[in-house]
């Protein structure tokens, strides 16, 4: 088994040179052996990547299944039995360490087919070589073979031919089977006459039921002497073959002459209970309160009050000895008086009885009400109690449905053995099966890309490969800077931007929403009519180009609106918002701020800008927005924006020092400097074969002078010198609320020692004050009594489903827990965070 991790890259290695290449590491399952394939795109078929793979790990295309993380589970399940290997014990981690499931990768589709975004893990299964085809067997050798040997006698059939459990052999002369005779019938032996209504006893339950005696037999069982081992006795016992009233599906029961008594006829009267008598009472041992089945009870005390009557007993369960002590008998006025055996004469008919004995319902929706529709006991749609044998049993949620009630309706009763209603049943179109291809996506085939007839491979790049991770330190409507990312922050790419939370779009210039403001833009120089002055630069608004056809840029091409994104950046102007002639604020430091990232494509128009990567330059402010004819001669929104930021701007000498101190450098994705190092080495290698190739040829001799001459200018690489990186500083109010949560004490001595890192101590904080539940930042915290942080909320929730112990390790907090919310904790993740509780 081997384990695919994807890794996107993109971006200069040289000056001139980029990798704009996928690349993904290939790992066997148990993590000893890892390689990296390059060269791969979004559009690389499967096939393709199983070309690769053969190269690097020596297996055949043909041995080869690959598996992506998915919600599919079952599949996993089809896997199982066909390759017949614990398939589920598998477990995917992508690069945050989130556990995915599986589902296969087919041949014939792209990496994109699958959604692969970058860093996520595939997993490649081998499959074993098959073992030789074992030789026919001779045809004088099977005709050897009888119907035993092949598994097709008939002995099994035999013997499940009767299903009488040896009533018909054990009759007795001038006995009958059948089950409604007008008058008793004495068999000759034992208490009870065949057609007699008598109580028998459930052997599971203990519970007594009314029954009809069908049958009586005999059956002589030997039992050893207790005296001498070698001496038996022969005794005979006496079966009674009973069919219980309510219960005909249970069949015929035989029973010993124990559990069978006369019906039961009389009803104590109150007067007449004292304690230690030995009753029959109804009791529901699971709901107490509700009506149940009839047991015997001995009646331990009686009370009687001016309003209520009260009895409570000892339930006895059978001859085991099992019993319910101290039990309150809720119907005292139908207590039965237990009769014995041969004291009463038969009952040829349940009527002789003077009243009919009612058990629990078996719906406890509608207390088996025959005049109350219900659904949950007939029919699921209409829930009318009516037409009982056009009724169809789901075979997974175990509801009825009439066949006329059902859409469409059907006119038979199927043949099929399993079936299921229309809510359980799964749409076999809908369904991959291993080994098929995929469904077509509807929100895949709407894209622009599936209905391009350019043959471009547009999956190179960096903004196609999705976020590995999201930003959830504070919500994507936030205003300010994003905690633990300071001014000067540098990203290779703008999918690291977005993933910071600093600029959301991966493409878009401007991040806001058009009723509320502004939270973001980059400044690239995409508009020829932008001036950047560095604290102050005019922005120019989107739109005005036709982006059909999936196009990223374009020229201007008509007028730009004050609508959007540009009526967006217009509401962060503390001033009144005018479509026509723009506004200007009078006091624009009370605007709503706005964060700017500069990028690496607008160097060649200022020098503000980074000369790689895209870079955070703090917090501006919108002063004026105003049309104008811009050099394309159409009309464009222009914005004015300030720096209002007291951190020191990046090109300044003060913000280049905060730099150095906080130790900030570019920040690249995972595996693209091995990536970059790899094609490097690649490129030598290839360099020293041409050079081979020059040492043979001797009309190539100047050109091996050279390339030797090249290599003794290039100089050694050296180590980076490791730079002293600036001590995270706490203010007196965060030292006094972190001294005074006390019961976090531990917590905050093990964040305190990140401290000397800079601003990874805030990421060592937001790591030790996660909450187990929604993996996020913990709100309104709730300490525990065996010291764990959890949200009010996610314990509250645990609690509504009946889960009254710490999420964290299953201690006990009580039902009743107060949730205090630890004020401290929460006072201090505010200053850290601020913002972060927005949306919470």
């Amino acid at each position: 088994m081997l384990t695919l991790i994807c890794r996107w890259g993109g971006g200069p290695v040289g000056r001139d040179e980029k990798v704009t290449t996928m690349w993904i590491q290939v790992r066997t399952m148990d993590g000893k052996v890892t390689h990296r394939i390059d060269s791969l795109s979004k559009l690389t078929k499967v096939d393709e990547l199983r070309l690769k793979i053969a190269d690097v790990f020596k297996v055949e295309p043909e041995r080869q299944r690959l598996f992506y993380r998915g919600k599919q589970v079952w599949r996993i399940a089809k896997l199982v039995l066909f390759e017949d290997l614990l398939i589920y014990q598998c477990r995917v981690f992508n690069k945050n360490s989130h556990l995915t499931n599986l589902f296969q990768m087919e041949d014939g589709h792209t990496i994109f087919d699958y959604s692969v975004g970058l860093n996520d893990i595939v997993q490649l299964l081998v499959r074993q070589t098959p073992p030789p085809l074992p030789l026919p067997a001779r045809k004088d050798k099977e005709a050897e073979l009888s119907d035993s040997d092949s598994g097709c006698g008939s002995a099994q059939s035999e013997s499940d031919k009767s299903s009488t459990h040896g009533e018909l052999d054990s009759q007795p002369a001038g006995t009958s089977s059948q089950t409604e005779l007008p008058d008793l019938v004495d068999p000759g032996f034992g208490l009870y006459k065949i057609n007699e209504f008598v109580d028998a006893r459930d052997l599971n339950m203990g519970a007594w039921f009314e029954a009809q005696i069908l049958n009586v037999s005999k059956e002589r069982r030997s039992t050893s002497d207790g005296d001498s081992e070698t001496s038996l006795v022969t005794e005979e016992e006496i079966h009674y073959h009973v069919k219980y009233e309510d219960y005909p599906e249970n069949g015929v029961v035989q029973l010993l002459e124990k559990d069978v008594r006369p019906r039961a006829r009389t009803v104590y009267q109150w007067h007449q209970l004292e304690e230690g008598m030995v009753v029959m009472v109804n009791y529901n041992p699971d709901e107490p309160k509700e009506r149940g089945y009839w047991y015997d009870a001995q009646i331990q005390r009686k009370r009687e009050t001016r309003t209520a009557r009260e009895i409570y007993g000892k339930i006895l369960l059978g001859d085991a000895g099992d019993s319910l002590n101290d039990c309150r008998i809720m119907f005292v006025n139908e207590i039965y008086k237990i009769e014995e055996p041969g004291s009463v004469d038969g009952m040829t008919s349940a009527s002789d009885s003077p009243m009919k004995r009612s058990n629990g319902p078996e719906c406890k929706h509608c207390k088996d009400n025959p005049a109350k529709n219900c659904r949950m006991c007939n029919c699921h749609v209409c829930g009318v109690k009516q037409d009982p044998d056009k009724q169809l049993l789901c075979d997974e949620c175990d509801m009825a449905f009439h066949t006329y009630c059902l859409n469409p309706p059907l006119t038979t009763i199927p043949e099929d053995e399993d079936w299921y209603c229309p809510d359980c049943r799964n749409d076999v179109s809908e369904v991959v099966l291993a080994g098929e291809k995929l469904k077509e996506s509807k929100k895949k085939a709407k894209m622009a890309s599936a209905n391009s007839s350019s043959q471009r491979d547009w999956g190179k790049g960096m903004a196609c490969v999705g976020r590995t991770k999201q930003c959830t330190i504070v919500p994507s409507n936030h205003y300010g800077p994003v905690p633990g990312v300071p001014v000067g922050s540098l990203w290779k790419f703008r999918v690291q931007v977005s993933e910071s939370g600093v600029h959301r779009p991966h493409v878009a210039g401007i991040h806001g929403r058009s009723n509320d403001g502004a939270y973001s833009l980059v400044l690239a120089g995409g508009y020829e009519d932008d001036v950047d002055d560095g604290n102050e630069f005019t922005y120019t608004g989107s739109g005005g180009r036709d982006l059909s056809g999936n196009k990223r840029t374009a020229e201007q091409s008509c007028d730009q609106k004050l609508t959007n994104m540009n009526r967006a950046l217009a509401l962060n102007c503390n001033a009144a918002v005018n479509d026509k002639d723009g506004a200007e604020a009078k006091n624009w430091k009370a605007g709503k701020p706005v964060r700017v990232v500069r990028s690496s494509k607008g160097r060649k128009h200022s020098k503000f800008c980074p000369e790689d990567g895209n870079r955070y330059d703090g917090i501006y402010k919108v002063v004026k927005y105003w049309p104008e004819k811009g050099k394309s001669g159409f009309l464009v929104w222009r914005y004015l924006l300030k720096r209002n930021d007291d951190e020191p701007a990046p090109w300044t000498r003060e913000g280049k020092e905060r730099i150095k101190k906080l130790g900030l450098t570019m920040q690249y994705p995972e595996g693209y400097l091995e990536a970059v190092a790899a094609k490097e080495k690649e490129k030598e290698n290839k360099m020293e074969d041409e050079e081979e190739d020059v040492t043979e040829s001797p009309a190539m001799g100047k050109r091996k002078r050279k390339s030797q001459g090249n290599q003794k200018k290039s100089p050694a690489k050296s180590s980076p010198k490791k730079m002293k990186v600036e001590t995270y500083k706490l203010t007196p109010e965060q030292k006094a609320l972190i001294k005074e949560d006390e019961l976090n004490k531990k917590l905050w001595d093990e964040a305190m020692e990140s401290l000397s890192q800079g601003p990874k101590f805030l990421n060592k904080v937001e790591e030790v004050f996660l909450c187990i539940c929604c993996q996020e930042v913990v709100y309104q915290p709730v300490t525990t009594e065996c010291q764990h942080n959890v949200c009010k909320e996610c314990l509250q929730r645990s609690f509504k489903a009946e889960v009254y112990t710490c999420p964290a390790c299953r201690h006990d907090l009580g039902k009743n827990n107060p949730m205090n919310v630890n004020k401290p904790l929460q006072g201090i993740l505010n200053l850290f965070f601020p913002g972060y509780s927005s949306g919470r």
